[in-house]
This record gives C-alpha cells, sequence and structure tokens, in this order.
C-alpha cells in the first residue's frame, strides 16, 4: 500500500504551527493558518484508486473506495477542534521541567468543519461484530493484530491505520479508541472527505482521515486505509510507546521503559485555555479606564463540551474577570449542541499594574463541570499539557 509520491521525508517530516495570535483571528481554521503534526513524509495520493479496507472482527470484511465512500453512506459534518497531543509542550517544559520533544507552543490546534460518513454506518456495512459475538469467535493474529482472543468483560477496539509512508519510530503509523466510542451516534466519528467544506488537503490526510472529536489528534490517522476491529489497542508505536502521561517516576527513557505498558494511552484531551493576544515579550499599553484587552481560545474536555465559561486574571490569580466567549461564531448561528466539539474564541479587559515583567491567565470550565487547574502532571514526553493559559514577561505601559 506504501506511496512513492510524496513531500518531506522520515528524517525531516512536516512539523510546524502558525504564530497564536493569528490563529485566534479565526473561528473557523483556514488552511492556511492550521497546524501540521506528521512522523514521516507526507503522500499525495489518488482518490481514484485509493481504498479502505474495513477487516477484524466483522461478519463481512470489505474494502470501500473513495467514490463508495462519498456516495454509498450518508454524508455527516461536525464541527470540532482538533488539538496536537503535544500543544503547550514549551509553557511544561519552562513553567516545570525539560521534557522529549518538539518545542510546541501553544498553537498546535485548530478549529475546522469537518464531512464524512460515520464510522459506524461503515462497520455495520461489515458487520460488526458486538462483543458477545466477538468472545464466541477466534481471529487469528494476522486478522485481529497479536490478541489471540477477546476476555469476557474486556473491552473491543477500532484500530486506524496508515500503511502508506513509513514513521521515524515504525513502518506505518496507526491509533485506535474503544469499539463503543466509534459506535456511538453522539461521539459523531466520521471518516472526513472534507474539510471547512473542500476535499482534504494531502498534508491533512487526503483523500480520507480519521476524525475523532474530543480525542487526541495522535489518534486522527491521515491518509486512512485500513480500520480494523480488535480485541486490543492498536499495536502501533505511536499508541503503545508514545503519547501517554507518564509518570512523574519515568525521568528518562530508560526509567521510563517499565511504564509504557502500564499506562494508558491518551485518548480524550483535557480542558485548556490559552492566552493568545498580547503574546509573550510584547510591550502592551492600557486603555484610559487602565484596562489591558487579552484574547485567546479555550477546548472543552473530551466529550464535556462546550467551554462554558472563561476567567482572566493580571495579578497571579488573586482576582478574575469572565471573559466574553461565544462571539465569534459564525454570525451566532451555532447553538451548545453544535459547539460541543469546537473551542471557543474569546475576550476580556482586565486590571494589571504597569511595569515589567508582568502576565495574564486564563482558566476554564465546560459544560460538564471540568476545571482547568493552575499546573498540571509533569511527564517525561511532555503531553496532555493544560495548565492555566499563561502569558508571560509583559511591558505594560
Amino acid at each position: 500500500m506504501s506511496c512513492t509520491n510524496t513531500e518531506y521525508s522520515t528524517e525531516a517530516p512536516l512539523n510546524r504551527e502558525p504564530p497564536v495570535k493569528e490563529l485566534v483571528s479565526k473561528f473557523i481554521t483556514p488552511d492556511s493558518i492550521s497546524y501540521d503534526r506528521n512522523h514521516g513524509p507526507v503522500p499525495h495520493l489518488s482518490a481514484d484508486t485509493h481504498a479502505v479496507q474495513i477487516d477484524g472482527l466483522v461478519a463481512n470484511p470489505i474494502r470501500l473506495s473513495v467514490h463508495q465512500l462519498t456516495t454509498e453512506f450518508p454524508q455527516h459534518e461536525v464541527w470540532c477542534a482538533l488539538e496536537c497531543a503535544g500543544n503547550r509542550r514549551h509553557t511544561m517544559r519552562t513553567m516545570l521541567k525539560e521534557v522529549e520533544g518538539i518545542d510546541w507552543g501553544d498553537a498546535a490546534v485548530m478549529n475546522c468543519r469537518w464531512k464524512g460518513p460515520r464510522l459506524r454506518d461503515v462497520l455495520h456495512r461489515a458487520g460488526v461484530l458486538r462483543q458477545g459475538q466477538a468472545q464466541s469467535r477466534t481471529k487469528t493474529d494476522t486478522e485481529v493484530g497479536t490478541g489471540a482472543g477477546t476476555e469476557a468483560g474486556s473491552p473491543l477496539h477500532v484500530a486506524f491505520s496508515s500503511y502508506q509512508v513509513p514513521c521515524q519510530d515504525d513502518t506505518w503509523f496507526g491509533g485506535s479508541v474503544e469499539l463503543e466510542r466509534g459506535l456511538s451516534e453522539d461521539a459523531e466519528v466520521i471518516l472526513a472527505l472534507e474539510m471547512n467544506g473542500s476535499p482534504l488537503q494531502p498534508n491533512h490526510g487526503y483523500p480520507v482521515r480519521a476524525v475523532l472529536p474530543g480525542i487526541a489528534g495522535a489518534r486522527w490517522v491521515k491518509w486512512l486505509d485500513r480500520i480494523t476491529v480488535q480485541n486490543e489497542e492498536s499495536t502501533n508505536f505511536y499508541q503503545r510507546r508514545d503519547y501517554k502521561v507518564l509518570p512523574e517516576e519515568a525521568v528518562d527513557r530508560d526509567s521510563a521503559e517499565q511504564f509504557w505498558d502500564r499506562t494508558p494511552a491518551m485518548s480524550e484531551v483535557s480542558i485548556n485555555s490559552v492566552v493568545a493576544v498580547p503574546e509573550t515579550g510584547e510591550t502592551v499599553y492600557r486603555s484610559e479606564a487602565g484596562k489591558l484587552e487579552v484574547k485567546g481560545y479555550a477546548v472543552p474536555q473530551g466529550s464535556s463540551g462546550p467551554v462554558t465559561r472563561v476567567q482572566v486574571s493580571g495579578d497571579g490569580g488573586r482576582t478574575w474577570v469572565d471573559a466574553q466567549i461565544g462571539q465569534s461564531d459564525p454570525d451566532n448561528l451555532l447553538g451548545n449542541g453544535a459547539r460541543k466539539w469546537c473551542w471557543a474564541l474569546w475576550r476580556a479587559e482586565i486590571d494589571i499594574e504597569p511595569g515589567a515583567g508582568r502576565e495574564a491567565v486564563s482558566r476554564a470550565v465546560d459544560a460538564g463541570g471540568n476545571r482547568q487547574t493552575e499546573h498540571t502532571q509533569w511527564n517525561l514526553r511532555g503531553v496532555g499539557y493544560s495548565g492555566y493559559g499563561r502569558v508571560r514577561n509583559l511591558t505594560v505601559r
């Protein structure tokens, strides 16, 4: 299935983020200011020849062309944020202690309109087996991975794979979630063929990618060519030995070894907010009333959206001001249901003393009652940081 028409390389993959100030200028993130995260080359595939294989614990393994995915299933559009598991790694690195990994700032996130068939419809076409059926059926290692059978009570998984290009740490890329989420209509998992009303760009997974609202971006497999229902999570390196919040005792690669198999893979994202305007190190000017305008974004935790409240402080958290949120929805047409998976763009005016070395911090709350805390656990790979949004070293005049 490998592709020879590629851009970039395994040694130098495409990884970039926009200026955060520019990122929050649009509620729907255009391709021109989207972030990119890759572990290998970007393949250029043909929708005319590409297909997705659905196999594993299904009654009727099938292979679906892009044309079939487009024409034989209802097309569902979901508005949602996509956040890199390593977003805000720089803050963890500078506020807590050194970590491994790309030095992502606060802009490894994007909020887009995604459209394609629901995963559940595709799995039902293949005759997906329910838990009880799977327990009574024996599959070979080739069909469902390395597990020999399904233990009573253990969840099934749906694994997404792309064998188009090699990666830095594996020969393919993959990720998985529990099958229950994939089959849930409310979870709105789709096989995206479009982003923001147009076919996906190659760097975003053309012609088809997994879109899993509320789940860390590492599981949104691009250039998707295989979906497997199986009795264990994906066996891919990036599911098993990366993108995990390792315990704090794992301080280097040697000490981390004992924890990889014991630590769950990242799945749902945590509630988060970021101060995007002004940016760290800027010289800023207060209004005649002594106020400073600040802007940013906030994302809800997993399935608990939308974001319902953002507060901002200019005095180290002693006092807080409620930000205005949801003002940037297109024509305010999106109700809470449609905004469940989206980020919220917010603005506030805060009191802040003049002088050097000032900072502003933000914290968010979502509909599920999740509250952003000042800091989150340090971990070796620097993933999942969701402490207070923070802009530092401002010179305020």
